[in-house]
């Protein structure tokens, strides 16, 4: 087995970590902007009219869902948009001719994708924790569940960017795929109110463990076993990994 180049990927994780750090107020404070705007306007409409846990406000409960899905489309935009920008321009072939085997092209485009996402989603608790007493219960929960999403966003945005052409079908998987996961997953309620049907088509949408075992960090409540969301969430990411890895082993729609 050949040994990994852990200064080849470390600069192509930094090279990563950079390009979004260069334009802060269009990958980092937009989406805080907008997860707070959500957070603003729910809490003026719905708050007092609707509890989705005993003694759990809905603001309160609507924070850990806010976070988790700002951390989630930022980890995929990121690995993604940079992955297509790069075929688009012509220059991801000096990348390819780095001596970067599949494992370090995989986690240094991952790794900035975790990175982002937990930037991004720190970014919005701390502009909730503004406006409201934001708990934390379980605080390395949240944290584990934040960079597992994160590594599962990083590695489809990485999917999606391989297997687009262009920056009209990365656009089609964004809002046919991710988006619709994101919104359907529980962020902005309780799947337990649903009718039965929707509580068990909302069990196979692995967005939902993400999602409800960020909740459970915060909140010490979640709809969902945290079990249950580590043992999907873990297999998911697996999944995705592998598929992922295949791909850039044989070259797919990169090397031509």
């Amino acid at each position: 087995m050949s040994k990994v180049n852990w200064r080849g990927m470390a600069t192509l994780f930094n090279k990563e970590t950079r390009r979004f750090l260069k334009v802060l107020v269009q990958t980092v404070f937009t989406p805080v902007v907008m997860a707070m705007l959500y957070l603003l306007v729910f809490r003026q409409v719905l708050e007092g009219h609707i509890q989705p846990y005993p003694g759990i406000s809905y603001t309160t409960f609507l924070v850990p869902g806010l976070v988790s899905m700002a951390m989630l489309q930022n980890a995929f935009a990121n690995s993604s948009s940079s992955l297509i920008q790069s075929k688009m321009t012509g220059n991801l072939v000096f990348v390819l001719l780095a001596p970067l085997g599949p494992i370090e092209f995989y986690l240094a485009f991952v790794g900035a994708a975790v990175t982002r996402g937990l930037v991004v989603g720190i970014g919005v608790w701390m502009g909730a924790a503004l406006l409201m007493p934001t708990p934390m219960i379980h605080p390395l929960w949240a944290l584990f569940f934040g960079i597992l999403g994160g590594v599962i966003l990083g590695g489809l945005g990485l999917m999606a960017g391989i297997w687009a052409d262009n920056f009209d079908r990365l656009a089609a998987f964004q809002n046919f795929v991710i988006l619709p996961l994101s919104f359907l997953s529980g962020v902005f309620y309780s799947v337990k109110k649903l009718p039965l049907f929707w509580q068990q088509a909302s069990t196979f949408n692995p967005f939902f463990y993400l999602i409800d075992g960020l909740r459970y960090g915060f909140l010490g409540i979640s709809d969902a076993d945290p079990r249950l969301s580590v043992l999907v969430c873990a297999l998911v990411a697996f999944g995705v990994a592998a598929l992922n890895l295949y791909w850039l082993h044989t070259g797919y729609k990169l090397r031509h």
